[in-house]
């Protein structure tokens, strides 16, 4: 197996594989916006990193070929020739929907030319634009890109939607022993399962890389060694600066890319990402707003959003990011987006974008410590299921997560696709952060207390409690991670007003919302619902959303301790008089202790009374229920034993009206019966035929010890119904 440890990447010399041609003169400045005019002496196509490839969309949804959307990127030295890429169907998957109708299997081979996004002396961004039709079959489709090993993804049969693969956190906090950890281990269980049955789309929760290093042993550890809060606020981020870190963000990503197993599954599972804090740097958006705005902060922002469009979505990147010595930059143009500095395009190229991409829903105004557009997602899912994902970090300040003119653009987007895809039952929604989650606002008030002050003038004069403070604003380290939680006690109003718009949303459709959340470092199921006194059942309620959090793939997770408290603080809340919320308790025990003598066994991750929050690495599997177009009847009754009719084609079983005293942390709806290691959807490969023609199966597959360097894990399951409004309108309940 390949060594997990993150290969060495030492800067590209130029000089070793290219030779200059004439440079041109652009805006005063030698070579200023055409690139390095440089070209390769060998030749080839000298990659440093990739192939990664990414889903975007799907096109003619409704129709009877519809088409599937998505990108292909490698990263090469600079002078590299433009390079191709061929693409053909090997043909149906084995075992896989539709797989005896193969009849149209034969596809021509077809060829991409890469488009260069970016060149500087140091490397190149080349992106190929890739599209296919989706067949009455489950397809496997095979790249080539010059010499390097030919890559297979799977695309679903046109009846079927997509079987997705939810990940989060996916690198190590600064000062973790990752050789303990096993390195990204979890990622030879993704692969495994992959292999078994294809996953279609990996989402990507936010942290996708930990760039948090930068202050460590980067080029931000002088300033982060400034004492002075003062001085630290108002250090210049010039362009030497700026090029300094450029340089580190693009070797972290070059190093982690290319780190195996998760390098494998980069280049065969197609990605859909939205960025978290990580991605930029540890709280970022989060400390306190005259210090969010200081040079530091906007020149990083920056820097981490150029490589995150590269390297995530495939996409140019702005033209120049801020510096203080560049006037352009600090000022911005007429809708304060960073102006171009031709000092930074020296020797460099970036592609003019014509157009975006349909799947992107970009901000109207920039943010306040990124001077770029958010960049949120919809797209569809395969046949019923579609997905939304909110950039939840270029707006984001220590009171606000997003403006509401882009919850405005957003909901009306996700409003006017449904209205025109009748046939999706279900919206998978990814906020990254946890929705339906414990309160912590006692923790916050502790942390916020005058009883920190003297403890923070004992760090400030002589380093006590060291570990306590961020060395950034100077403010309690654990609080910018509670300031980014939407339970958060300054978030409570714009998160209760998302809740409702959702929900408002799932009526007006008929659509389920599942909400996909990560950042937290541990696994839970949290669920919004209406309160028993109004006696709805799960699958005609439209206030019933599961919250899956599924954190994190890679990075340690937290003490049992801190599980344990989240679990004892695991009440049921009320949102509003109609809807309450919890966690549902899933983890019936903990991960491979089933399976082995009591002195044997892996060590205990959770309390005996602790069945709610988990501890150990994970991550999540999604899927449908049932065979394109089986009907199939569930294999749980209710408790009562009776099964209610089905309707509107919507549940083939419908669940009892929950007792109005009913315990919801527990099972309140068929699918969450035996919710854990004995559910149906546990094993992540097997079709449960629950929650009738429509549902979801959900599985949290989570690690049984990090010292297995193969990453082996044990499933927990339950299963989400679609949602029959029209069945529980026609009973005339009370909305």
């Amino acid at each position: 197996m390949a060594d997990h440890q993150p290969p060495a990447q030492p800067s590209v010399d130029p000089a070793e594989t290219t030779a200059p041609i004439a440079s041109g003169q652009h805006n005063g400045v030698q070579g200023a916006g055409q690139g390095p005019q440089i070209i390769s002496t060998s030749g080839q196509v000298d990659v440093l990193c990739g192939p990664l490839i990414n889903y975007k969309h799907m096109s003619g949804t409704g129709t009877a070929n519809p088409t599937w959307h998505g990108s292909v990127l490698i990263v090469t030295k600079p002078g590299t020739p433009t390079p191709s890429l061929s693409l053909h169907c090997l043909g149906a998957v084995p075992g896989g929907i539709g797989a005896s109708n193969t009849s149209d299997s034969s596809s021509g081979s077809r060829t991409y030319e890469g488009v260069k996004l970016y060149e500087d002396p140091g490397k190149a961004f080349f992106r190929f634009v890739i599209d296919v039709p989706f067949q009455a079959y489950e397809a496997q489709w095979e790249y080539t890109i010059a010499s390097l090993e030919p890559q297979i993804f799977m695309v679903p049969a046109i009846s079927q939607s997509m079987r997705i693969m939810f990940h989060s956190c996916n690198g190590f906090s600064v000062g973790t022993d990752v050789d303990a950890w096993s390195g990204p281990a979890l990622w030879n269980d993704v692969l495994r399962m992959h292999a078994q049955r294809p996953f279609h789309v990996m989402i990507g929760g936010g942290d996708q890389i930990y760039n948090d290093g930068v202050r460590v042993d980067g080029p931000l550890k002088p300033w982060t060694d400034i004492h002075n809060p003062r001085k630290r606020r108002d250090y210049p981020f010039t362009e030497k600066l700026r090029e300094e870190c450029d340089e580190y963000y693009f070797q972290n990503y070059i190093r982690w890319y290319g780190t195996a197993p998760f390098s494998t599954a980069n280049g065969k599972i197609p990605q859909l990402n939205i960025w978290d804090d990580h991605d930029i740097i540890d709280g970022f958006g989060s400390y306190t707003d005259h210090f969010m705005k200081a040079p530091v902060f906007r020149g990083i922002g920056g820097v981490a959003h150029k490589y995150y469009l590269l390297f995530q979505h495939h996409v140019a990147p702005p033209k120049s990011t801020f510096t203080t010595d560049a006037p352009k930059t600090v000022k911005g143009d007429t809708e304060g987006v960073v102006g171009t500095d031709a000092v930074q395009l020296k020797d460099t190229f970036v592609l003019e974008e014509t157009e975006e991409d349909p799947s992107y829903i970009i901000g109207g105004k920039p943010g306040p410590y990124v001077a770029e557009k958010s960049r949120s997602i919809y797209c569809q899912l395969g046949a019923r299921i579609a997905f939304a994902g909110l950039d939840a970090r270029i707006e984001r300040t220590r009171h606000q997560i997003n403006y509401p003119e882009t919850y405005k653009m957003i909901f009306d987007t996700i409003s006017r696709e449904l209205s025109a895809a009748p046939d999706v039952k279900h919206l998978v929604l990814l906020l990254g952060v946890p929705i339906a989650y414990p309160r912590l606002q006692w923790l916050e008030n502790i942390l916020s207390s005058p009883v920190i002050a003297p403890i923070r003038l004992l760090n400030k004069r002589f380093g006590i409690a060291g570990g306590l403070f961020n060395k950034f604003d100077g403010n309690v380290d654990l609080l910018d991670d509670l300031d980014d939680h939407y339970t958060a006690h300054q978030h409570k109003h714009e998160r209760k007003e998302l809740i409702h718009r959702l929900q408002e949303l799932s009526k007006q459709h008929s659509v389920r919302v599942s909400i996909l959340g990560g950042d937290v470092h541990l696994a839970a199921i949290g669920r919004f619902f209406s309160n028993p006194k109004q006696q709805i059942p799960a699958e005609r309620d439209y206030r019933y959303m599961p919250n899956i959090i599924s954190s994190a793939i890679t990075n340690k997770p937290p003490p049992q301790a801190v599980a344990n408290l989240l679990a004892r603080r695991n009440k049921i809340h009320h949102l509003d008089h109609e809807t309450d919320e919890t966690l549902l308790e899933i983890f019936d025990r903990d991960p491979g202790r089933a399976d082995h003598a009591n002195g044997d066994a892996p060590a205990k991750k959770t309390a005996d009374a602790n069945n709610a929050t988990m501890p150990s690495r994970n991550y999540a599997i999604i899927d449908e229920s049932h065979e394109p177009g089986q009907l199939a009847a569930s294999t749980l009754a209710p408790a009562d034993g009776t099964v209610a009719p089905a309707t509107n084609g919507a549940t083939a079983d419908v669940s009892n009206t929950l007792e109005k005293k009913a315990n919801t942390r527990h099972a309140i709806h068929n699918g969450e019966k035996d919710a854990g290691t004995k559910h149906p959807a546990a094993s992540g490969l097997h079709r449960t035929g629950l929650c009738g023609t429509y549902g979801l199966d959900v599985t949290l597959r989570v690690e049984i010890s990090p010292k297995d360097r193969e990453g082996k894990t044990e499933g927990y399951g339950f299963s989400v119904p679609a949602l029959d409004a029209k069945g529980h309108a026609q009973q005339g309940t009370h909305w």
